[in-house]
């Protein structure tokens, strides 16, 4: 069977860019992967012996604190663009407007990628130390030492098709997806039936380009 030729009509894609401002309604608390986290996992996949557990002095607490937060540069926080978008895209359960499926390829959250090649929006807002008791999954309980941010605000820079989405509703998206909140201990973490944190609604700022 031969193909007939002739021409194909290329249809653009109508995209558009929002500045979107989100406005922190309770403490962001951070919990990103530590180096050491991070080594355990590779040494299990290597096959290699569990260390010995090191004490937790405070050099290992200072180190802990430091670790557990997402850093664009030295002083500059900021938070994974991806956990913003999860919540926009966990928002269409709220509103008739698009399946979920499709909200995911007809909007992205666009973050500033640091040294780690991590995407994060940054962040302004006073940084936090706490302190908080948790129990691990094997029933455990242990310590966590992490920061928060409060008060906090962003700006969301989202890419998306105007063909299909459109800015009202992108804005009501965000605004619902606020609702499920970023970090952890949020309303839609899948493990806390009791979550507050990470709550955040869209602020006065909204820009086009």
């Amino acid at each position: 069977m031969v193909a007939k030729k002739g021409t194909v009509e290329l249809r653009g894609l109508e995209i558009s860019l929002a500045r979107i401002e989100v406005v922190g309604d309770t403490p962001l608390i951070m919990h990103a992967w530590a180096d050491k986290a991070i080594q355990m996992i590779r040494d299990k996949q290597a096959g290699r012996a569990k260390p010995k557990s090191e004490a937790r002095d405070e050099a290992a607490i200072e180190i802990e604190y430091e670790q557990s937060a997402y850093w664009i540069a030295p002083g500059q926080p900021g938070f994974p663009a991806t956990a913003f978008k999860a919540a926009t895209i966990g928002a269409c359960r709220q509103y008739a407007i698009l399946p979920m499926t499709t909200a995911k390829t007809v909007m992205f959250i666009e973050g500033v990628i640091n040294e780690r090649g991590e995407a994060l929006i940054p962040l302004e807002g006073v940084m936090q130390r706490r302190t908080d008791m948790v129990r691990l999954e094997t029933g455990v309980a242990d310590i966590r030492y992490r920061y928060q941010v409060w008060p906090w605000r962003a700006v969301l820079p989202v890419r998306f098709n105007a063909s299909v989405l459109s800015l009202e509703q992108l804005v009501n998206l965000v605004n619902a997806g606020g609702m499920g909140g970023v970090g952890e201990w949020r309303p839609s973490a899948p493990k806390s039936s009791t979550g507050d944190f990470g709550r955040y609604h869209v602020g006065a700022s909204v820009l086009t380009a």
